[in-house]
């Protein structure tokens, strides 16, 4: 039997319960606010506002009223595409999950040429990207919300592919949450989070580039944080 090898993340001091306080969170969001009131529409409006958030994120300068419109930037506007077919990648991303990243960087990349969708950028890229998948394929017992933020900084910092990284990235934190049934409607909103916090999303995500344990430990303690963000900028908590 194979250990896990995400064992000794858990085992890291204050993680084991800030992901359960976060889980926690998004269960009585969506028990108590979201049983008898959810519908596709709100989890569009969820969508739309994460992309928006997260091509801000990426350089993008348009409001959220002109996403909402259809008339946001070209970066606002990849990310609004790849957001409309996320959740359908969810099966996808559980059976062939370097296959979805493959796909979610084709879908959002819509104006580079086609031999540059989906397709890592070098070899070394080529084997992070495996690596990755093999993170998200391996059978742990580490909390579904840990191993979404552990491949989201993996992703944002190896940055494999030619364009659209951290936008992949933050898509890919929403869909394992959706995928590992945390929040199958996705309701919550990752990327609103991140943004309400960038000064500590950005530094903590060039920490785990460069301080080694010290740099993922710190980088888990903040994703945990973010989850409650995210639950407070659902859709829910304003219908």
């Amino acid at each position: 039997m194979k250990s896990d090898p995400l064992s000794w993340l858990v085992s890291l001091e204050g993680v084991p319960s800030a992901f359960a306080s976060a889980r926690d969170g998004v269960d009585v969001l969506l028990r108590d606010r979201g049983l008898r009131r959810t519908s596709p529409e709100l989890t569009a409006e969820s969508l739309l506002r994460g992309a928006h958030a997260s091509a801000v994120l990426e350089g993008s300068g348009s409001t959220f009223d002109d996403v909402r419109d259809g008339a946001g930037d070209e970066v606002a506007m990849d990310a609004v595409r790849l957001s409309t077919e996320l959740l359908g990648l969810a099966p996808l991303l559980a059976r062939a999950p370097l296959q979805a990243l493959a796909r979610m960087h084709a879908v959002v990349a819509g104006g580079l040429p086609e031999s540059s969708r989906g397709r890592p950028r070098d070899a070394e890229s080529a084997a992070r990207l495996r690596d990755i998948a093999q993170v998200l394929s391996a059978p742990t017992d580490a909390p579904a919300l840990l191993v979404a933020a552990l491949v989201h900084a993996e992703l944002a910092t190896a940055a494999p592919f030619p364009s659209h990284n951290g936008v992949v990235a933050r898509a890919l934190e929403r869909l394992v949450i959706v995928a590992r049934g945390v929040d199958e409607k996705s309701l919550v909103v990752p990327e609103a989070a991140h943004l309400e916090l960038r000064p500590a999303y950005e530094g903590r995500l060039r920490g785990y580039a460069a301080d080694g344990a010290a740099g993922v430990h710190a980088w888990l303690l903040y994703a945990a944080e973010a989850i409650g963000v995210a639950t407070e900028a659902s859709p829910l908590r304003r219908s």
